[in-house]
């Protein structure tokens, strides 16, 4: 694998290689820009601020008039804890133990530009990402032995095209070239016969890149009210680097093997509108889904080792969805406020969340505002605060056999994961 460190489920840079978490479900980051996370990124299909609106929607490039280039950052301090028990299997004894500040804290950039060909054509491209997750439960916790890292980190090329097919239809299309990381760590809490505690139990890490495409379309009812639908494609990634520890060679677990480890970033789409209330005030609302029943289980392949691949984790994801509502305030012609409110469902059931992604409901409440500096340069800048919902978690779960060899190393945990997470974002666009 190359210099970077990426952890299975973990995001980290657009632009460089920032280690990032998600806050959105699953491991999907929704933070593509500024202007959009002052709205809580609601009617993302439906929007055209700036040149950002592509990677949501290619479709919205044709509102986008000459050249137009758009950059900015969202830093991301999540707080994330996990408290709880450790059960010893041969005793009974119980022990307290929690991890404070799972996820690490980020920044995640992007890049955006649209260029008019002429009335009917725009092409743009976007330099973002928007899956990833990080998560280290630390040495001291003793749950390590399920699991003790996970990340994900991403990047994505998009280029795009718009045509305005009618007065009312506007339609879009992008390819997607991902760039993937990743990496899966569990290390023993407690000594187990000759293997001391911290001992590698599995580790699996590799890189790829992919392929995927998008398609969007925009539809204005009248000059006061327009809907929006994009749909991205899955991406189909093959981690190929190497694995290391107990479960693949019982006599040396620092031994490396060359393996590859399959990771599927999920389909999504949204359907967003637009309303203009008065000339002063609009609404926006997004309804997203996204396919995460297509993360249901993680397999190292290990040639050297074995035809068959290794279980490395069972996930059984669910499809989940992601309401918002928000509302943009023209106070004049250089100030316009925004602020809303979204609530994203868990991608994953109580029975079968795990430590290393403590995946849970989450309610979004966000303000914004942009300031037209010049006609050609606007300034935005975006604060939002994440609640995560308070959920159990358990391991090993019950009815998934690949989780109990875990137990001998450490003992069995319950208990609950806690956490928010705040975000403050900054763009600038400039239109030529």
């Amino acid at each position: 694998m190359k210099n970077n460190k990426i952890v299975y489920l973990a995001v980290a840079t657009a632009l460089g290689s920032l280690s990032t978490t998600a806050h959105s479900a699953g491991f999907q980051l929704a933070e593509t820009s500024a202007t959009g996370l002052g709205r809580a990124f609601a009617g993302e299909a439906a929007m055209a601020d700036n040149a950002s609106a592509q990677f949501r929607n290619p479709a919205l490039l044709s509102y986008l008039a000459d050249t137009q280039v758009s950059a900015g950052g969202i830093y991301v301090n999540p707080n994330v804890d996990i408290d709880g028990t450790n059960t010893n299997i041969s005793n009974g004894k119980k022990t307290a133990t929690s991890t404070d500040d799972v996820a690490h804290d980020a920044v995640i950039p992007n890049f955006y530009f649209a260029h008019q060909i002429d009335d009917r054509f725009t092409a743009g491209l976007a330099l973002a990402t928007n899956f990833g997750m990080e998560t280290d439960l630390g040495n001291d916790f003793t749950g390590t032995q399920f699991g003790n890292e996970a990340a994900v980190t991403t990047f994505e090329i998009n280029p795009n095209i718009a045509w305005k097919a009618t007065e009312q239809l506007r339609l879009g299309a992008g390819i997607r070239y991902v760039l993937g990381e990743g990496s899966i760590g569990a290390k023993s809490s407690a000594q187990y016969g000759p293997y001391p505690k911290g001992t590698t139990l599995k580790y699996m890490e590799g890189d790829d890149r992919a392929w995927g495409w998008q398609l969007g379309a925009v539809y204005d009812i009248d000059d006061k009210h327009r809907v929006g639908v994009n749909y991205r494609s899955e991406v189909d990634l093959t981690l190929e680097g190497h694995a290391e520890g107990l479960s693949y060679d019982s006599s040396n677990p620092n031994r490396h093997y060359s393996g590859s480890m399959d990771l599927t970033l999920p389909a999504t789409a949204e359907l967003s509108s637009l309303h203009q209330l008065t000339e002063q005030w609009a609404i926006h609302t997004s309804i997203n889904w996204t396919e995460w029943s297509s993360f249901d289980k993680l397999e190292a392949s290990i040639p050297s080792l074995s035809s068959d691949p290794k279980m490395v984790k069972v996930e059984n994801w669910e499809d989940n969805y992601r309401f918002a509502i928000g509302t943009t305030y023209q106070w004049d012609q250089k100030l316009t406020l925004r602020s809303g409110v979204a609530y994203d469902t868990s991608a994953v059931s109580d029975k079968n969340r795990t430590l290393t992604i403590p995946e849970t409901d989450r309610t979004w409440l966000s303000v914004g505002a942009g300031y037209n500096v010049t006609p050609e340069l606007t300034l935005d800048a975006a604060f939002t605060y994440v609640f995560a919902k308070d959920a159990p978690v358990k391991e090993p779960r019950d009815g998934i056999e690949s989780d109990q060899s875990g137990s001998a190393f450490g003992g069995n945990f319950e208990g609950e994961t806690t956490g928010n997470v705040w975000l403050v974002g900054v763009q600038a666009s400039y239109r030529f």
